[in-house]
Formats: structure tokens, C-alpha cells, sequence
């Protein structure tokens, strides 16, 4: 069994008509996997992070103003959600969904989280859909295990990893490395340990072979316990704001790739789906659902 990390709350997030943020994906993949008779007792449900936990992690002051809802309007324009005691909920258990998927994986060798990748938020702000980072609170989860001593984030979203990489610059047990596109959101990147800048218009033979080189080099260099992948697919051809040209196929075959290589390297590896804007969701769940046969999930 390959465990996988569900909460209804992932999709239950009331946003202003036409909206970016496609939050019906997240149900539409729960669906999906049944329909391709995936277990019930496949599924974890996590519970919220705490508040508290979370102030010892990241800036207490922010952490204390988003969560009461006295953050200022302009700090909530640059998260991009109106604040709301459900979008609160909803984030909390989102990174609790992660932090449970790291230690699932570290148990099992292979965990996938039905949402997560909020790797746009830093220490004391939150950016781009994100409220706080929980690739990089996972990496620390990991860190607590007594057979984990370094940790790398394998980052795949059309977007830089800058929340991460800023927040993992001066620690030594995480590795941090990201291929986006050059010419995308956020317009002020930062440095990953690696970064790999894909051109507009990237096809799948280009890219594979740049997902390839990356992770390998990175396995290399860093020598990591564990591995935590964020197999975003605002990658794909028709994705909204992806500007690349990968192909449904190209996202399977990256996936492979990706899981393929840390099963061949033994190391245990947490998978969250990242970010995938299409307006028509049964197209989108059909591209995240790429990331769950490629695992063996179905």
C-alpha cells in the first residue's frame, strides 16, 4: 500500500467567481483515484498544524496576524485569497496533510499528499496562493528522524521555489533545487542551491533531459536521506499561466523518472501535486493523475 494524505477541507474554500485558484481540483483527485479503485484505506487524514508549532518555525508575529485576521490588506493581496476563518482551517490542515505525508513516506518509502507545494511563502509573509511553506516544515519533520540528516527539496513547479530557498539558505541538512521557467511568477527569484531556468516554450525532450541531469547531479552533490518532490504541473501544455509546452505524456514520464530514481538510490520520498491551472478541472485532475500511476497508486 502506497499511503496517500486526503482532507475533505482541501477543497472547501469559498473565493470570489472566477477566481484562480482551482480548489475544485483537490476532491476531483479523491474522486478520480476511486473511480480507479483506489482503496478507502489508502487515505490518511491529517490533522490541522498548530498555530504554535508554526511561530517556531516561522515568524511568530505573522503567523499570530494571519491566523487572528488583523494582517494588513496588502499583505493579503500578496498571498491573493481574502482572508477568512475557513481559509485558515483549510492552510493549517493542508500543511498538516504534508508534514504527514513526510513522515508516511520516511515509514513506508513512499507517501503522496492530494494537495500541498506552498512554496511561495517565506518566514514572515505569505505569496502566490501561499500561507506557509510546508515543503520546508516537512523537510524539518524529516530532519527529527534519527536515520534522516539531510533532506532534498526537488522542486518541478513552473514557478521558482522562492519561499523555500530563502528560508533553507543557511541550512546545511536541506538541499534545494528548482526548475521553473525564467520568464514567470516570481519576477524577484531566489537563489536555490540549484535552479534550472526553462525557456518558454520548453517541449518534453529538452525538459526530461534537464529533470534528469537536476536530480541526478543533486543526488550527487548532496547526498540526501530523503527526497521531498513537488510535482507541480503548471508544466503542461494547457496550463493557464504555465508558459511551457509539456505534454501529458512529458509529466508521466518526469514522475517516473523522479520516483523511478529514488527507489533505484533507496531514498524514501514525499510527493505533493504543487500548482496546475486549467479552468476545466476534469482536464486538470486528468494531468495531476499523472503523478499517481507514475507512484503505482493506480
Amino acid at each position: 500500500m502506497i499511503p496517500l494524505v486526503f482532507h475533505p477541507i482541501y477543497s472547501q474554500l469559498d473565493l470570489p467567481v472566477r477566481h484562480r485558484f482551482p480548489t475544485e481540483k483537490y476532491q476531483g483527485i479523491r474522486n478520480a483515484l476511486a473511480v480507479q479503485g483506489v482503496a478507502d484505506d489508502s487515505f490518511f487524514m491529517p490533522t490541522p498544524v498548530s498555530p504554535k508549532d508554526l511561530a517556531q518555525v516561522f515568524n511568530p508575529q505573522y503567523v499570530q496576524q494571519l491566523v487572528a485576521g488583523t494582517l494588513d490588506a496588502k499583505a493579503m493581496r500578496r498571498i491573493g485569497f481574502p482572508w477568512s476563518a475557513q481559509l485558515i482551517q483549510r492552510s493549517l490542515t493542508a500543511v498538516g496533510g504534508t508534514v504527514l505525508t513526510a513522515k508516511l513516506a520516511l515509514e513506508h518509502g513512499k507517501a503522496l499528499n492530494l494537495t500541498g507545494g506552498y512554496h511561495h511563502a517565506f518566514a514572515n509573509y505569505g505569496s502566490g496562493f501561499c500561507l506557509f511553506n510546508d515543503l520546508y516544515l516537512a523537510a524539518l519533520t524529516m530532519l527529527n528522524s534519527p536515520k534522516i540528516d539531510k533532506v532534498l527539496i526537488f522542486d518541478c513547479d513552473v514557478h521558482q521555489g522562492d519561499g523555500t530557498a530563502k528560508l533553507a539558505e543557511n541550512n546545511t541538512q536541506i538541499y534545494t533545487v528548482s526548475l521553473h521557467g525564467e520568464k514567470n511568477f516570481p519576477y524577484r527569484k531566489q537563489h536555490s542551491n540549484m535552479d534550472f531556468n526553462l525557456p518558454k516554450g520548453t517541449q518534453d525532450h529538452e525538459y526530461l533531459e534537464t529533470v534528469d541531469s537536476a536530480l541526478h547531479l543533486a543526488i550527487n552533490t548532496f547526498g540526501p536521506d530523503a527526497v521531498i518532490y513537488d510535482a507541480g504541473v503548471d508544466i503542461h501544455m494547457d496550463d493557464d499561466l504555465g508558459h511551457l509546452n509539456i505534454s501529458t505524456e512529458g509529466v508521466y514520464q518526469r514522475d517516473c523518472l523522479v520516483f523511478d530514481t529514488c527507489k533505484s538510490k533507496g531514498l524514501p520520498i514525499a510527493a505533493v501535486i504543487g500548482g496546475g491551472y486549467q479552468r476545466n478541472i476534469d482536464a486538470l485532475v486528468e494531468v495531476h493523475l499523472q503523478l499517481y500511476q507514475a507512484a503505482g497508486v493506480m
